[in-house]
């Protein structure tokens, strides 16, 4: 059986050829093999022109008839075509595509290799702030962070969650005070997190005395008073209460163990600081102590800061960060850092890891990534927000989607248990939220629309849902068992050859950070099954072609389902 993608197994033909013909080494990834969009090649190696090149303005064409001539892949594809200027069409023999089918039915990873060298990987996404519920803003870090962790662990990779919480800083004194104010019956008011929290700001901002005790309770708060830290930490339980109730919901891996908030970092903020000053990387700037990685000036040229102590002698965000790379490499010993984060923070996590490298913190051995996101926009295109003008509250957002999914559901009609429908209803309306962002490219804003996400044809959640719940549909009608795979028909040969491309999906996605690279090609797949079924009937076939066409279809959903899978969305057995 050949393991993992059948692009870097001709990468690594052709690097063979390359080397006996021309006497290069190159990588199997600098062969430049691509899937073909050429009618009859399914592949196409685009080596030739910069190797001609290498070799001294030699004729492109020259060099690919020779990679041909030594490619030893007579296994794998038919006879070589050079085109144009130099590229090598390949072709796969369709008896090899048939093995590699079967073979891949056999497997559970589905030909997705494990890596050959897990990293330990920590990964800080969601990080809603304690004291306010989430809203939408944190569904888009939530969402690609649990898909990313689930990317990686299918890998092979030690994924280590962090939830950056915003625990800390000066809005506690104030919410602590009013808390007091309130007495010791204000649980439920807790309870409404976003209502406590606007009003302690609102008394903040009228009420001077209020704000002087607020400010004083920062101090209790930092200089670690029982009784304030007591209260403090009864607000954090009840915000935790309110994350992890969306956590389940969404069907995120989240857990308390997972919570590394802003205080959890406060004992290691004098040691990160003090080591920067005993390795000479701070300068006193109007009375705070500040590191300036070199390279990042505002618009003005001047020099950008990172503050490490303000000049008051305490510490900011900035602090905290670094403490954040000091912690994770230096005591739990990671390999790589990510950070799910929207994109405007860009620059400052390129200063915190500018800086994590002058301190040593960040070696040749690490890898620190911020993984950017844009915003969620409404179908007017601006940010979206309720009708009264305030942030969309998360959980209001997916029980919306949890009621639009059942009408669906109930309109379908196929399934009568009440119980086996609100489950229904909840894989598809969830479904389709998760689907609806990870299908964009994370990079770039996107527009929110109800209607478009849980459409039943398209790129959606549901259109995949329901393309796997077919494939079962039929699985249970037939009265042959699947066999042997034969592709005797144009459309049988393209749905295999879509299938033999997961591996590939899988890997650019986990490269890129990019899950919009896997949604991309599941939807491609059920495009392809679409085409397969217009042209191959299954049920209607004669007993050896329907065998083979049951176990194609099998293949498909067993793809469908651990694609679906691994981007935290479900795909049920009936729809």
């Amino acid at each position: 059986m050949l393991h993992g993608d059948i692009g870097q197994e001709l990468g690594r033909r052709v690097a063979d050829a390359v080397r006996t013909a021309l006497d290069l080494q190159i990588t199997p990834a600098e062969a430049l093999i691509r899937p073909s969009t050429r009618p009859g090649a399914d592949y196409q190696c685009n080596a030739a022109m910069g190797l001609a090149k290498r070799l001294g303005r030699r004729n492109p064409r020259e060099v690919a008839e020779e990679i041909v001539a030594a490619l030893d892949a007579d296994d794998l594809v038919e006879t070589p075509d050079v085109a144009g200027p130099g590229f090598v069409n390949l072709t796969l023999r369709t008896e090899f595509l048939a093995r590699h089918s079967v073979s891949l039915l056999a497997d559970r990873r589905l030909g997705v290799p494990a890596a050959e060298s897990p990293r330990r990987i920590a990964i800080d996404y969601s990080s809603p702030n304690v004291a306010k519920e989430m809203h939408i803003g944190h569904i888009r870090s939530t969402i690609i962070g649990d898909a990313i962790a689930r990317l990686l662990r299918f890998q092979g990779h030690e994924v280590i969650p962090h939830n950056h919480l915003g625990d800390w800083g000066t809005p506690f004194g104030m919410l602590i005070e009013h808390l007091l104010d309130e007495g010791t019956g204000a649980d439920h008011k807790i309870s409404d997190l976003n209502g406590f929290y606007q009003e302690a700001r609102k008394k903040f901002d009228a009420d001077p005395d209020f704000a002087d005790r607020s400010r004083r309770r920062v101090v209790l708060l930092q200089g670690g008073d029982e009784r304030t830290l007591a209260l403090w930490q009864d607000l954090v339980d009840e915000s935790t209460r309110h994350f992890e109730k969306a956590y389940e919901l969404l069907g995120i891996g989240l857990t308390h163990d997972d919570l590394y908030g802003e205080s959890f970092y406060n004992p290691y903020l004098a040691d990160t600081v003090e080591e920067l000053e005993r390795k000479g990387l701070t300068q006193v700037s109007d009375g705070a102590l500040c590191v300036f990685p070199a390279g990042f000036t505002n618009r003005e040229g001047e020099p950008l800061p990172l503050i490490m102590r303000k000049s008051d002698g305490g510490y900011g965000y900035h602090s905290t960060d670094l403490a954040t790379v000091r912690y994770w490499t230096g005591e739990r010993h990671v390999d790589d850092l990510l950070y799910v984060v929207g994109t405007p923070q860009s620059q400052h996590f390129q200063m915190v890891f500018a800086a994590s490298r002058d301190a040593g913190w960040l070696t040749g051995d690490h890898s620190a990534v911020h993984i950017g996101f844009g915003s969620i926009l409404g179908e007017d295109g601006k940010t979206i927000r309720t009708r009264a003008g305030g942030s969309l509250k998360l959980m209001e957002l997916l029980t919306e989607a949890i009621e639009r999914a059942a009408r669906i559901v109930e309109e379908r009609g196929e399934i009568e248990d009440p119980q086996e429908r609100a489950e229904l209803a909840r894989a598809v309306g969830l479904g389709a939220v998760k689907y609806a962002d990870l299908s964009n490219d994370r990079e770039k804003d996107y527009v929110f629309s109800w209607e478009k996400m849980l459409a039943m044809d398209g790129n959606t959640a549901v259109y995949l849902q329901y393309a796997n719940t077919r494939i079962l549909s039929i699985l249970r009608k037939a009265t042959a068992e699947p066999g042997e795979i034969t592709l005797t028909e144009p459309a049988e040969r393209a749905l295999a050859l879509r299938l033999a491309q997961f591996p590939a999906a899988v890997q650019t996605a986990i490269e890129l950070y990019a899950p919009h690279k896997l949604t991309t090609y599941l939807y491609d797949l059920a495009t392809s099954l679409s085409s397969f079924y217009e042209n191959c009937p299954v049920l209607k076939a004669e007993p050896p072609v329907q065998a083979s066409r049951l176990a194609l279809i099998t293949l498909v959903s067993r793809v469908l389902t651990l694609g679906l899978e691994l981007l935290g969305i479900k795909a049920p057995n009936r729809l």
